[in-house]
Formats: structure tokens, sequence, C-alpha cells
């Protein structure tokens, strides 16, 4: 193991080392853009021209890709409770910035094996699932994670914060990479992602990550023993066994997927959405400044009030949120529609992102954490890795999009409903009614 004192000992930065785990967790966050849905999505209509792929066979070699890195996620979750964030992260920034630069050169690849439909789809195959398996499950569940253990009385208000600069991040990837792209070409657009995104954060990552205050002679929040004995809220840990079994669990983790299944598939169908209701590519691609805006005021306000109340009212609104949402995306040949679904997401996405944070932890304790949040996140990628699919499959046999649309606010109610009715006690101690 690394010691927590190379190159330089956070004891002796004049101010609380928190606050750099949370810049370099922010940044993770951030560089796994690559490997999220917003930033593949851009880069779609140019794969579907270079490898000759049809959008539903493009969406299932991302449904394929997704799901196989979702069966890997929960032992990651196992490697991060055994070596922690700062190798992790790193090893996960890398092996991201390779992906990058493997899914570049996919199309000669593809060219020089014969350039069949078949080859073209594996290729493509192999590389979703190496940016989603490291990107969006690895490096986003450690980047995460890794900023819960130097905090306890702050940890919603300093989640928010970070939140924040995320949510602006994503809003933004889609426009800043099509404008990459259209300066220079796809290629060159994944290759500035793979050296700054990849190599670049790995590096960064190795030298300024350390894996929890106490081993380099700190305390979370910056405070002395006394103050955190007195003030902590942590929880016993549950194992992942024990944690199965607990209604709470699963519903915090399905109403998770239902964004991650729901909001991917907008993503990821964007222009092709907007284009069914009668609106242009400029506006599809304006839904996220609003949305952003709604998720960032959301998540900021969640975030300060999550520190002093439990979890459950923030859960109930982010899946009305959700199912307002929902409305709007089927009624978005209206003009209202538009805003209802920006409204909607942008809110559940910010509170999305408080929930996403905070339960398991909260819910669970620190311990099994990685472990814990690892098996959640294989479910929600899986969720993710469904979302395109469905849509598209959807499309292709009804004709449009909504039958999907009415399916996923089905659902969403029924959590809803859920929710509401189940008894959610904080400390541990799970219990239904």
């Amino acid at each position: 193991m690394i010691s927590a004192h190379w190159p330089f000992s956070p004891s002796k930065v004049p101010f609380f080392y928190g606050w750099v785990i949370w810049g370099i967790s922010t940044l993770g966050i951030l560089f796994s853009i690559p490997g999220q849905t917003m930033g593949l999505a851009v880069f779609t209509d140019s794969f579907i021209e270079v490898l000759g792929l049809t959008r539903t066979e493009l969406s299932l070699a991302y449904l394929f890709g997704t799901l196989a890195s979702s069966l890997f996620l929960a032992r990651a979750g196992r490697w991060y409770d055994l070596f922690g964030g700062r190798i992790m992260i790193s090893i996960a920034s890398l092996v991201l910035s390779i992906m990058i630069l493997y899914i570049s050169f996919v199309d000669s690849i593809s060219d020089a094996m014969g350039g069949s439909t078949l080859i073209s789809f594996c290729l493509i195959l192999i590389g979703y699932f190496g940016v989603r398996f490291f990107g969006q499950g690895i490096l986003t569940s450690c980047s995460r994670n890794v900023l819960l253990v130097w905090f306890i009385k702050k940890r919603g208000l300093v989640t928010g914060i970070r939140n924040v600069f995320v949510s602006l991040g994503f809003s933004m990837a889609p426009l800043l990479l099509a404008s990459l792209i259209s300066l220079f070409s796809w290629k060159v657009a994944l290759w500035i992602l793979a050296v700054t995104g990849g190599l670049g954060f790995s590096l960064l990552a190795l030298v300024f990550i350390r894996d929890n205050p106490e081993s380099c002679g700190l305390r979370p929040d910056g405070i002395n023993l006394e103050s955190l004995q007195e003030t902590s809220s942590e929880v016993p840990s549950q194992t992942l066994r024990q944690v199965k079994y607990s209604p709470i669990f699963w519903i915090y983790s399905l109403s998770l997927s239902m964004h991650a299944m729901f909001g991917t598939a907008i993503v990821f169908h964007i222009v092709a959405i907007f284009e069914e209701a009668g609106k242009g590519r400029s506006e599809a691609l304006s839904y996220f400044i609003p949305a952003a805006i709604f998720s960032t005021i959301s998540n900021l306000l969640a975030s300060w009030v999550a520190d002093k109340i439990t979890l459950k009212p923030i859960l109930v609104i982010m899946l009305l949120a959700f199912c307002f949402g929902s409305w709007g995306f089927i009624n978005l040949n209206s003009s209202w529609g538009f805003w209802l679904l920006a409204l909607g997401f942008g809110i559940g996405g910010g509170l999305w992102g408080v929930i996403s944070n905070l339960a398991y932890i909260r819910f669970f304790g620190p311990k099994h954490l990685g472990e814990i949040s690892g098996f959640s996140t294989s479910i929600t990628v899986f969720a993710s890795a469904i979302g395109p699919a469905a849509f598209s499959l959807g499309f292709d046999f009804f004709g449009s999009y909504n039958a999907a649309a009415k399916i996923c606010l089905a659902f969403l109610f029924l959590l809803l409903v859920v929710a509401i009715f189940l008894n959610q006690r904080e400390g541990g101690q799970l219990a239904s009614t």
C-alpha cells in the first residue's frame, strides 16, 4: 500500500485536507463523463456512420456492454473496501483512458477485420463495456465514496456543493463535446478526453487522494476526537448480505435505478425524442440548460436540509418530481411539456444526487460502503443499460417513444406509494409498515 504521507503529509496542509479530497472527488466524477450516457450519446451518430450500424443495433451494443459491466461492479466495490479509493481511482482512470483510445480506433480495427456488421457490433460492445465499467461504474462510485469518510457533520452540505459542480459539468458536457467534434473530429475529441480525463487525472489522484483522515493523523470534519465523539451520527455497519434483506435498500436502489433507466434513455435518444415531438436538434440540446438549473438548485437546498432531516421526504419528493417529468415527456409536443420535463427531471435529478450519496452510509454505516454501494451501482448501471434499448425497441414496435415512457411512469408511481408508507428509521434499524 502507498503511504498516506507520500509524497507529502496532509497533516502539514494549513487547512483541513478534506477539502482537497472534495476537489479530487468532484474531478473524478466529472472525468467519468466518457463513461456516462451524456458523454457517449454525443458520439452516437458518429459511431453509426463509421461502423455502419443502425441506431437500434448501436443501442443493443450499449445495452449488452453496460449489462456486462454491471455484473462486476459489486466485486469492484469489494476492491474499494480492500485497496481504498486512492489506488482504485488511479487505476480506473488509467484504464478508462486506454478504453477511450480503443474506441477512437474501433472503426479502423473493424475495417482491418473485414468490417462486417457483426464485427463492428462486437468491437463497439467491448468499448462500451470498458468505459461503462471503469467510467460510470468504478470511477464514479469510488470518487463518490472517498469523500464520505472525510466528513460526518457536514456530509450532506459538502456532497451537495460537489453535486452542483457535477451537475453543471454534466449538463455542459454534451455541448462542449459537440463543439470539440465540430472543431476537430470525433476521434480527436476522444483523444483529448483520454489524455486529460484519463491519464492526467490518474496521476492527480495518485498524488493527492488519501483513503481516510485517520491514516493521515486527522479526524473527519477537521475536528478533535472529543468533538467527533459528541457529534458523530455514524451507525453500526452492516454487511451486504444483511442489507440485501432490507426493504429500505431496495426502495432506494430501485428508485435510483428508475431514474438511471429513464434518464439515460432520454439523454441517449434526446435528438430523436425531440424530433418525434416536432422539435429540432438545437431545442433538444437546449433541454440540458434549464434541467441543470433546476437540478442545481434542488440539489443544493436538499443537501443543506439533509444534514438536519431524514431522507424519506427527499425520496418522496424525488419520485413525485420524476412522475411529473414523465408526464411532460409524454406531452412533449405541447409547449408546457418541455418545461414540465425539464422541471421534473431537473429537480428529481438534483435530489437523486443527494440520495445516491447519503442513503447507504446513513442507513448501513461506512465499513462495507464500497461493497454495498457497488452492488447498488450494479443495479443502477443495469437499469441504465436497459433504458436506451427499451425506448429504441418501443419506438420500433409502437412508432413512438411514449409507450416506454408510460410504463416508466407506472413504475415510478408504484415506487412513490411504497416510499410514502415505508417506515424508514435511520440509524440502521430497518422496518416497514
